[in-house]
């Protein structure tokens, strides 16, 4: 009566793992949907990995390879069946599908369906690993120049190394910049080499060490007064280049500051408090209370700074309590796109979109069904 009863339970299972299968299946073509139309645009996020892992809570690792499996089995019919069908797992299928081709999938699915999914990772990570060809030693021939152009605002650096050493600066910078936030104004080639750029001054600046802090100078802005209402319009850093009020705005919050506010005719009309980031200690409880970049769901430890909810030209303090930590993805979407953050009086942060609709990270909470009476 037992092994009955047991059998009839592990079939329902059974039918339920199927069931969930089958969702599985058809949200990941979903998900390749939703990335070739850049769905995450304007909703916080930076790109698809970022948007799946913040609405859905996983990380951005299995975000990143749910991608890549929702795309590969759009050329892998049999293994798409399998995970259809719930013949094959979804970790399993996700694994196959990083070295599977439409000529070996039936044979692999037959080998993957007696191991492990574990054993199936290790063949993924030795079929796609990079092999690199043993070139000659031009440790000689290493050098690196640099110089100031275009009247000392730009500054231009020319390198070579022997191909080993260069692997490891690459590698280095690529790995960094992939961290590093994409804006959605800097998507494509042109801002891969951007990011690529800001990657290799962050490695300068904590001097390969990631708890140093970089140094940090006192930058002078120079504002003018425009319109008849007074208000702050062209900016420009002092013996650097020009920029909006917004990215000023943002200056001020991680970098110390002097703004000189000038009338038509560049004569000073006052002169701005010099604006200070917070001292080292704060910085230090800020994130030992914060623990991570505080936009819903985001998570980021790294490239974090100190935001004033309040801003500082609006009279806001450099305290605790007016500070949230934000990633610099996230720094970026409230100071020049409009987003805004509040903390309420429980200690949450609030976050609103543009057009001051509220954001919520999740998907909505489902609908209470009514109990009939």
């Amino acid at each position: 009566m037992q092994h009955d009863e047991d059998e009839t339970l592990i079939r329902s299972i059974d039918a339920e793992h199927a069931r969930i299968a089958a969702a599985q299946r058809r949200m990941l073509r979903l998900v390749a949907q939703a990335d070739r139309r850049k769905s995450w645009v304007d909703v916080g996020a930076r790109d698809t990995a970022h948007w799946l892992s913040m609405r859905y809570g996983v990380s951005y690792w299995k975000a990143q390879r749910w991608i890549a499996a929702a795309h590969a089995l759009e050329a892998l019919p049999r293994v798409s069946d399998a995970l259809a069908s719930g013949e094959l797992h979804m970790d399993k299928a996700v694994e196959l599908t990083r070295f599977a081709t439409p000529e070996n999938e039936s044979r692999l699915l037959i080998w993957a369906g007696g191991v492990s999914c574990g054993a199936i990772r290790r063949k993924a990570d030795v079929a796609t690993r990079r092999t690199r060809d043993d070139l000659v030693d031009v440790e000689r021939s290493r050098a690196l120049t640099w110089w100031t152009f275009d009247e000392g605002r730009r500054f231009g650096m020319q390198g070579e190394l022997p191909s080993t050493q260069g692997a490891v600066v690459a590698k280095a910078i690529e790995r960094l910049a992939k961290d590093l936030p994409v804006m959605p104004d800097e998507e494509g080639p042109a801002g891969t080499e951007a990011r690529r750029a800001d990657a290799l001054v962050a490695l300068c600046s904590t001097g390969g060490r990631p708890g140093d802090e970089p140094d940090r100078a006192t930058v002078i802005v120079h504002a003018r007064l425009e319109g008849p209402d007074g208000e702050v319009g062209a900016c420009e850093i002092e013996d650097g280049p020009a920029i909006d009020p917004d990215a000023a705005r943002r200056l001020a919050c991680n970098a110390r500051r002097q703004t000189v506010v000038e009338d038509d005719s560049g004569l000073p009309v006052r002169l701005g408090r010099v604006t200070r980031e917070p001292p080292a200690w704060m910085v230090r409880h800020l994130k030992y209370r914060d623990g991570e970049c505080r936009f819903p769901g985001c998570g980021s430890k790294r490239f974090t700074q100190a935001h004033h909810i309040v801003w500082w030209e609006q009279g806001g303090r450099t305290d605790l309590e007016n500070l949230v930590l934000v990633c610099t993805f996230h720094h970026r979407l409230v100071h020049e796109y409009g987003w805004r953050v509040r903390r309420e009086e429980d200690g949450t942060v609030s976050w609103c979109r543009r057009e001051g609709e509220p954001y919520r990270a999740g998907p909505p909470p489902p609908k209470q069904r009514l109990i009939a009476s």
